[in-house]
């Protein structure tokens, strides 16, 4: 099996690339931010906020987090309800930053991640792919994009889906995220060794999608 590791902060362009890539491939895509950010949701939906004042593992035996692959897309699914629509909200994506600093969860889906990977040619993302999920990765990419221009994406994106969210607000979340993200004690945000570095500022997204392809054919045939 073949797999591509794309790490990289919010916003950078990782999981749209990542997801024409694949399409294009043949691949499977993973993302797996969606997955923390299911069992942030959960979290969310108990009343905890982003300090996780709680008996963790007591609430990971309460949740269920599958994904399938429906006509071609993935969807992630928290005890039986499709909540892939539910968890992109800026209060999950402060949650899901939350809870991936802790160890608890990332052992609870670091074996699904692997599982998918041994059974398939996989293109997944998310923020310790090459460094600690996949580190055999045949693979390994760094995504990224200046933060003016990763706030730009995500503020455009939440408009799109009605969210009454300002640019400053959306700013200050993926700066916040990025350095709660590159600081955290357990497989913090940074690119692996033997990774190759892949900046799509200034790109359209087309333009990141083939780049990507080209240099993953170069390097695979």
């Amino acid at each position: 099996m073949i797999s591509i590791a794309l790490d990289g902060p919010a916003g950078a362009g990782k999981s749209t690339v990542a997801k024409g890539a694949a399409k294009a491939l043949g691949f499977i895509y993973v993302d797996t931010g969606a997955l923390y950010r299911t069992v942030g949701l959960k979290f969310l939906r108990e009343g905890y906020d982003t300090n996780l004042d709680c008996h963790i593992d007591a609430i990971l035996k309460t949740i269920e987090v599958d994904i399938k692959f429906i006509d071609g897309t993935q969807h992630v699914f928290l005890n039986g309800e499709d909540v892939s629509e539910a968890i992109r909200t800026p209060e999950a994506s402060m949650m899901a930053s939350a809870v991936s600093a802790k160890p608890p969860v990332r052992a609870f889906l670091l074996e699904m991640q692997r599982k998918l990977a041994r059974e398939n040619n996989v293109l997944m993302d998310g923020r310790d792919i090459g460094t600690v999920v996949l580190p055999n990765a045949t693979l390994k990419f760094f995504v990224t994009a200046s933060v003016e221009e990763r706030a730009t994406r995500r503020y455009k994106e939440l408009k799109e889906k009605g969210s009454d969210v300002s640019y400053e607000e959306v700013y200050k979340d993926i700066e916040t995220r990025d350095y709660n993200d590159s600081h955290r004690e357990i497989a913090p945000l940074k690119p692996a060794e033997d990774s190759i570095m892949f900046d799509t500022t200034g790109n359209t997204l087309q333009e990141s999608i083939d780049n990507l392809i080209k240099a993953i054919k170069e390097r695979i045939n």
